[in-house]
């Protein structure tokens, strides 16, 4: 059985926590900031969980993860 390959794009973007989650940060903070509240901003600089919904997918692009 040859070795899976990871997506590297995914797992630039993607880390584990201790507990096995995928840790994330939130899109929306690259461009077009002038009209977005300071308070929406603040709120993106933070990093989150990825859903539970999309964590099988996640799990094929990174098997080594």
């Amino acid at each position: 059985m040859p070795k899976m390959k990871t997506s590297s794009s995914a797992a630039k973007r993607f880390t584990k926590t201790g507990t096995g989650k995928l840790k994330r940060m939130k899109a929306g903070k690259q461009h077009i900031l002038t009209k977005k509240t300071t308070k929406l901003k603040r709120n993106l600089r933070k990093a989150t969980i990825t859903n539970h919904a999309s964590e099988g997918n996640m799990k094929k692009i990174l098997p080594y993860l």
